[in-house]
């Protein structure tokens, strides 16, 4: 999938996120919001089973915590991180959309969504780079 991608032009293609600074390509934005949405909905799924309390809490981590926090320039929200904790959130965002599925999906699902993952993480390497030099830019202005 992420060959096709690469070799049809879409991973080339540079655009600027919503803060209007960091590269995301369109593409990469789309598998993002997929792998978050899959761990937005199958994380809270699977945390029921344990406890109500893990599951709410899963809810305010993988959704309102992000929703919160932001690197200047990359988009905009009421609290500045640095760039190396909104990636530290994308991977745990990340993790939680590769290991809760198959916890209440069947094992085809589980492989599926950790290809999604790999893709999500490889197409937004860019971006990731960006937000790891964000403190190195931000002293040498």
């Amino acid at each position: 999938m992420v060959c096709a991608l690469w070799k049809h032009g879409f991973m080339s293609e540079v655009r600027r996120s919503v803060g209007g600074e960091s590269p995301d390509s369109r593409t990469a934005g789309v598998l993002r919001f997929l792998t978050e949405l899959i761990g937005w909905v199958a994380t809270p799924w699977a945390l029921a089973s344990v406890s109500i309390v893990l599951s709410a809490l899963s809810v305010i981590v993988l959704i309102g915590l992000p929703a919160v926090i932001g690197t200047p320039g990359d988009r905009p929200s009421p609290v500045a991180v640095p760039g190396v904790v909104t990636v530290a959130m994308m991977v745990v965002e990340f993790a939680a959309a590769a290991i809760s599925p198959w916890f209440v999906w069947w094992p085809a699902i589980g492989v599926a969504v950790l290809v999604l993952v790999v893709a999500a993480v490889l197409a937004g390497l860019p971006r990731w780079r960006w937000l790891l030099e964000y403190d190195r830019r931000r002293r040498s202005a």
